[in-house]
């Protein structure tokens, strides 16, 4: 427990949690709605649990039953006593089941949601803390989080949803104040193990002449790349390019690859502004990510495509991946195939079941150089019963079971109010892939610039300190010039804001400098971060420099500097 500003971190404001007093506190929300207490079996209860609220704690297999529910809307409450404080984080946390005889008539699971009713000056206000889909005969846990603006009073948490008839179960529900500072010193202790190796430079032959020499080293790159995206609009705007060629490794096109820009009209090609991006990339050497060869979301499918019948359909879709990969074959090191597919199934839905699965087949065939990538939102953030890890886990492996080339995972990153073990719980279990994980549209949405940068730095550092984590993109980064606003790093007038000096000062933080001088054996040791560097040995007849690398591993790296 730890207590900053009066916010006191890790204890639950939800009283009877565990239910040690039965039903006390607990109310019934909906006229037919019954409440009762239950002892779940044993060997059904929860044994893994990301909850942190207190050391060791494990579900205590104690749940209350909400029955004869008649409405979505129904379900079970509880008055907050203790008054939630604004700009602090809060995490929602606890266990839902569903079951019943309506349950047990419905195939597949049920989105139950937890929100927090706020009955201030006699307005009611609805805060979302956190969705699951939950199935009978097991247990989901709740990975909410929600934060508020403004002091407000009356606070009531809320767990409804489901369908009419549909019981649900809620055991160990939990409120708290997360305490960011107390997860970030863990990180770090994290971070020196996954992107940090010993270094020992050996000099052997030449050290009698050169022990107590003055040592430098530099990095000058990073194994890690920061990525962003760019449009024709952008590139025009010096102060954009600026920050863009001094902090960013990677890019992305923003529309311009995606088939309704390249296509609009049928047979009407436009490759224009993607090849005026790449020569762009080209000159200041950034490589790009292929975004996207197709977008699986009804809404996002040209006109022209949607009215052709299913055999117009599969030849646009063969046409389609001829023209885009041979024209770039070899250009673009990462794609991702078919975009969204947790959200969309437009042309699953037209041309079957293995659609999907072809092309990636078909663009590992015309471009097999290229990473290729599934890319989808909400994974990372535990309140989209639609696109949780494990239906993403799922899909990925229904996709290899057809053949494709499935070779990375995008989390597309479009977060608010962003959770740092929820995040990385996201990141463990698709780490079980074996597959490397890219944020590719990072955005942390935030109007107070402030909280925005505390909120890039959990999204940073648990990203940067996981071992499944190869590279972070952002969907944008100056004001005027992105897809949500209240996310940007650089203001419209080239000022870098609060949440861009912290992007900054992070990459500064992930970057090794050494100086120091040869030990009497001739070895120069330190411990850096993975990438190339520049060393610098200053003797009595001048100046030294040699490049080498550090790359992953274990053990430490012994270099033999060949003066």
């Amino acid at each position: 427990m730890a207590c900053t500003q009066e916010v006191v971190f890790g204890v639950n404001l939800v009283e009877n949690s565990s239910l040690e007093d039965g039903l006390a506190g607990w109310a019934p929300v909906g006229t037919c709605t019954k409440l009762s207490v239950h002892e779940e079996e044993p060997a059904k209860v929860p044994t893994e649990t990301i909850n942190d609220v207190e050391e060791g704690y494990r579900p205590s297999g104690r749940y209350i039953l909400a029955a004869g529910r008649a409405d979505e809307g129904d379900g079970l409450r509880q008055a907050l006593s203790a008054a939630l404080k604004p700009r602090v984080t809060y995490r929602v946390a606890g266990w839902i089941s569903v079951g019943g005889v309506a349950c047990a008539e419905s195939a597949g699971g049920h989105a139950v949601r937890v929100n927090l009713r706020f009955a201030d000056d006699d307005d009611e206000c609805v805060v979302q803390g956190g969705a699951v889909c939950a199935e009978a005969g097991k247990w989901t846990e709740i990975k909410g989080a929600f934060r508020l603006k403004k002091s407000l009073r009356g606070a009531a948490v809320y767990v409804q949803g489901a369908p009419a008839g549909v019981d649900v179960k809620v055991m160990d529900l939990q409120v708290y104040a997360t305490d960011r500072k107390a997860r970030f010193r863990k990180l770090r202790k994290k971070t020196d193990k996954v992107r940090k190796r010993d270094v020992v430079l050996n000099f052997g032959a030449a050290a009698a002449g050169i022990s107590g020499a003055s040592i430098r080293v530099m990095q000058m790159d990073s194994s890690f790349p920061f990525g962003a995206c760019i449009n024709p609009s952008v590139i025009q705007n010096p102060a954009f390019v600026d920050f863009f060629t001094k902090h960013f490794d990677w890019a992305v096109f923003e529309n311009e690859l995606k088939w309704y820009h390249t296509e609009a009209q049928q047979g009407q090609l436009n490759y224009g502004d993607a090849d005026a991006l790449l020569d762009f990339c080209d000159r200041y050497g950034k490589p790009v990510r292929g975004h996207c060869i197709f977008w699986a979301v009804e809404n996002t499918v040209q006109q022209w495509v949607k009215n052709l019948d299913n055999d117009g359909l599969r030849a646009a879709v063969q046409g389609r991946l001829q023209s885009l990969l041979t024209r770039y074959a070899g250009r673009f090191p990462h794609y991702d195939v078919n975009n969204e597919m947790l959200h969309g199934s437009f042309y699953q839905d037209r041309l079957g079941d293995d659609i999907n699965a072809f092309m990636f087949r078909e663009t590992a065939r015309l471009d097999p150089g290229a990473t290729l990538f599934v890319n989808d939102y909400n994974v990372e953030g535990g309140n989209d019963p639609n696109a949780t890890p494990e239906k993403y886990i799922e899909q990925i492996g229904a996709l290899q079971q057809k053949g494709a080339a499935v070779g990375g995972i995008g989390l597309q990153g479009h977060v608010t109010n962003p959770v740092g073990e929820v995040l990385c719980d996201a990141l463990d279990k698709l780490a079980t892939t074996d597959l490397p994980v890219w944020l590719t549209e990072l955005d942390v949405c935030e109007s107070d610039v402030d909280l925005r940068a505390d909120d890039l730095e959990v999204v940073l550092r648990e990203a940067y300190a996981h071992p499944a984590v190869e590279g972070v993109v952002f969907w944008g980064f100056m004001q005027g010039h992105m897809w949500r606003q209240d996310a940007c790093l650089v203001n419209s007038d080239g000022t870098v804001n609060d949440a861009g000096e912290r992007f900054v000062d992070l990459r500064r933080e992930w970057t090794s400098h050494a100086r120091g001088h040869i030990d009497s054996n001739g070895h120069f040791k330190f411990r850096g971060y993975h990438g190339t560097y520049v060393v610098q040995l200053s003797t009595g007849t001048g100046k030294v420099h040699k490049t080498f690398s550090v790359e992953k591993g274990d053990t430490p790296l012994v270099l033999d500097m060949n003066l």
